[in-house]
């Protein structure tokens, strides 16, 4: 009797659960309206058109295939020997020409729908500028290799290149960069930045590819790094974590007049920036062969071969709740000093 007392209390609970359910569900028409009515207030954000607009995932994809390319044999999930090499790469390639010009072309029609710009053939620029960026790999490649050279010369940890190809983060972002710039100067909207923010989500390191960055350089480390748009950076540099290379704040009715304008410092060649420091400002130069020491923060440019360090705090040392003399603490270093420069 017990047991099917249970039974019956079972079957009303479900049948109660089910028609709750249903009354829930019922709601969703209501809900559905009130996102729908959202989606058309202008004041919102969304795309609703009959055009797509470039695939982030796809751009992903895109940007896996190229690194593929730029290191053959690294990142391909099949086996590559000299055998099947070429054929890999022109699979590769005409896979990339097919998917790269589709996504160029959707990113120059909804600029030219956005802006109201006259027909510029998007459907033949996406080809050839697809074309002309597939023709510029073998030079990024050798650029590439400037920079893994630099990163492995530059480390005592680095224990060989294969090493940095695989596990760098700066290195990564590099490759982005590199890629990402390059469709920048063919005049490839939106894409461009989709990738470097890729990147930039998975390395903590903000290059915007719009910077303009010389051969053999190094992100050392890299977490927290960030690179402006109007960047100018010369060969040989070397920067750790923490480094910003920014723009100076920019008040709200000034910021159209600002667009295009160039924010960002210059750093001339072989110079060095340690963790941490900040440099703003269109008009900052960083001479050649200058050290920028960790924490620093400049808004003016600073002549060639120059060391910019802030001074060394006063330290103090405690044993047993009381403070020793600083001549005390001096002892514990060879060369009887606190102080260390880069």
């Amino acid at each position: 009797m017990d047991k099917t007392d249970d039974k019956e209390r079972e079957v009303a609970t479900c049948k109660e659960t089910a028609a709750g359910y249903s009354d829930y569900r019922s709601r969703l028409t209501g809900v559905i309206e009130n996102i729908l009515s959202a989606t058309r207030d202008k004041a919102h954000y969304s795309h609703i058109d009959y055009e797509p607009i470039p695939s982030e995932d796809v751009i992903v994809e895109i940007f896996k295939k190229i690194r593929e390319i730029l290191y053959p044999g690294y990142f391909n999930r099949e086996k590559i020997d000299p055998v099947n090499l070429g054929y890999r790469i022109g699979q590769l390639t005409s896979e990339l020409f097919d998917q790269l010009s589709d996504q160029v072309c959707r990113a120059i029609r909804y600029e030219c729908f956005k802006y109201d710009q006259p027909c510029t053939d998007c459907t033949q620029r996406g080809y050839e500028i697809t074309l002309v960026f597939l023709e510029s790999i073998p030079d990024l490649r050798k650029t590439l290799a400037t920079d893994i050279n630099a990163a492995y010369y530059g480390d005592p940890a680095a224990k060989s290149f294969d090493e940095i190809i695989f596990s760098y983060p700066g290195m990564y972002a590099i490759t982005a960069y590199r890629v990402a710039h390059k469709l920048q100067e063919l005049g490839v909207p939106l894409i461009p930045r989709i990738m470097t923010e890729h990147s930039h989500s998975l390395t903590g390191i903000d290059i915007h590819p719009g910077a303009t960055i010389g051969n053999s350089f190094v992100i050392d480390h890299g977490t927290g790094v960030v690179i402006g748009e109007t960047s100018i950076i010369g060969e040989s540099v070397r920067i750790y974590q923490g480094v910003t290379i920014g723009a100076l704040s920019v008040p709200e009715d000034r910021c159209e007049e600002m667009r295009g304008q160039k924010r960002h410092p210059t750093i001339e060649d072989h110079v060095v920036i340690y963790a941490g420091a900040t440099i703003l400002g269109g008009k900052t130069v960083i001479g050649a062969r200058s050290v920028i020491g960790g924490n620093v923060w400049l808004t003016k440019s600073v002549p060639p071969g120059t060391r910019v360090l802030i001074e060394n705090p006063r330290l103090i040392y405690r044993r047993n709740g009381e403070n020793i003399p600083d001549e005390e603490s001096r002892d514990h270093n060879p060369d009887g000093s606190n102080r260390i420069d880069p």
